[in-house]
C-alpha cells in the first residue's frame, strides 16, 4: 500500500496507473513507488477535472519529486485560479522551489502566469530576483523573466541602474549587457514609439561601453554593444567613428602590442568599409595567425571576401 491508498481522504478515487504498453513494456521508466502512486492519483483526479484543495496538495507532492512535469504545473495553476487562492502565497511557495532548482523552465513560466494576474508588482519580487542572481548572475530564466516584468509593469525608467550595478559587479556578464540593451532600446519596439533624446542616450551608452572596454579590453560583450549602438545611431559615420578608439588597442604595424583581438576585428570592418583592403587583410591575418587561431578558418574566409570585393554586413 502507499500514502494515498492508505488515506481515507482519497478512498473515493480509483487510481489510474501508467500504461507502458502492456505487461512487458519495451522501455519502462523506473519510477519510485511513491512517484508512481502519486501520478496514478493525479491521472484520476484530472480525468474527473477535480478542482479541490487536495488536488492542489497532490500537485505540490508531485512537483517536489519532479519539478519539470509541465502537465502538473498547468493543472496546478488551473486549480489556483478556479479556487481564487491567494497569489502572493503561491509566489512565496515558489520562492523555495526556485532557489532549489535554478534552471527549471516550468517554475518560471508558472511564476509569470501567476504574476500576470496580479495588478501591481509586489514589493518582494525584485529583491527575490536579486537572491536568484546571487546564486547565478547569468541565469537565463531569471533574466528572461525580469525582462517580462519590465515590459508588463512598465519599469523602463527605473531599471537601468540595476543593469549598471550588475555590470559593475561583473563587467563580463554578457547577460547583464543584453539586459542593458533591452532596457535602453527595447522600449521602442515594445511601445512602438521613438526613444526621446536618442542621440544623447547613444552618447551615454558609447561612453559606458568604451569605459568597460578599457577595464577589460578582451571582453567581447562591450565591443559588440558598442558596435550595436554606433550602428543604430542616426548621426555620425557608423563604425568609422570608432577607428581612433579601436586604434588604442591594436596597431597592425606593432603586432606585439595588440591588446584586444576584438579591436583588430573592428578595425578590419572599418578598413573594409573604407576600401583599405591591405590593412583590413593584415588585421584578419593577425587574427588567424596569432590572436585568434582557433577561428583561423573564419578569419581566412573574411580575407577571401576582401579579395572578392564583398562588403560583409555583420
Amino acid at each position: 500500500m502507499g500514502k494515498y491508498a492508505d488515506s481515507q481522504e482519497w478512498d473515493d478515487i480509483i487510481p489510474i496507473p501508467q500504461d507502458d504498453g502492456g505487461p512487458n513494456p519495451l522501455a519502462a521508466i523506473a519510477y519510485t513507488e511513491a512517484y508512481s502512486e502519486a501520478m496514478s492519483y493525479l491521472r484520476a483526479v484530472m480525468a474527473k477535472d477535480e478542482i479541490s484543495e487536495r488536488a492542489l496538495e497532490l500537485t505540490e507532492e508531485i512537483i517536489s519529486m519532479n519539478p519539470a512535469h509541465y502537465t502538473v504545473w498547468l493543472y496546478r495553476v488551473k486549480i489556483i485560479f478556479a479556487l481564487n487562492l491567494d497569489l502572493l502565497e503561491e509566489l512565496d511557495w515558489l520562492n523555495d522551489i526556485s532557489l532549489k532548482h535554478l534552471k527549471n523552465y516550468q517554475i518560471w513560466h508558472h511564476r509569470q502566469v501567476i504574476m500576470a494576474a496580479i495588478p501591481t508588482l509586489p514589493p518582494s519580487e525584485l529583491p527575490f530576483l536579486t537572491r536568484m542572481f546571487a546564486k547565478d548572475a547569468k541565469n537565463y530564466h531569471v533574466w528572461s523573466y525580469r525582462q517580462w516584468l519590465v515590459r508588463h509593469f512598465s519599469l523602463w525608467d527605473s531599471e537601468l541602474p540595476y543593469a549598471e550595478s550588475m555590470l559593475r559587479a561583473d563587467i563580463r556578464n554578457n547577460s547583464a549587457w543584453n539586459h542593458r540593451w533591452f532596457v535602453t532600446f527595447g522600449r521602442e519596439g515594445h511601445d512602438g514609439v521613438e526613444i526621446a533624446g536618442e542621440e544623447e542616450i547613444c552618447k551615454r551608452e558609447i561612453a559606458f561601453a568604451e569605459a568597460a572596454i578599457r577595464q577589460a579590453p578582451q571582453n567581447p560583450s562591450p565591443w559588440n554593444y558598442l558596435k550595436g549602438v554606433v550602428r543604430r545611431r542616426k548621426s555620425g559615420k557608423g563604425l568609422q567613428d570608432l577607428k581612433a578608439f579601436a586604434g588604442e588597442f591594436a596597431d597592425v604595424e606593432r603586432e606585439d602590442e595588440v591588446r584586444s583581438s576584438h579591436a583588430l576585428d573592428l578595425l578590419a570592418d572599418i578598413w573594409a568599409e573604407e576600401k583599405e583592403k591591405e590593412r583590413a587583410g593584415k588585421a584578419l591575418e593577425l587574427l588567424a595567425r596569432r590572436y585568434d587561431p582557433i577561428r583561423k578558418n573564419y578569419w581566412n574566409y573574411r580575407r577571401g571576401l576582401l579579395e572578392l570585393g564583398v562588403a560583409e554586413a555583420r
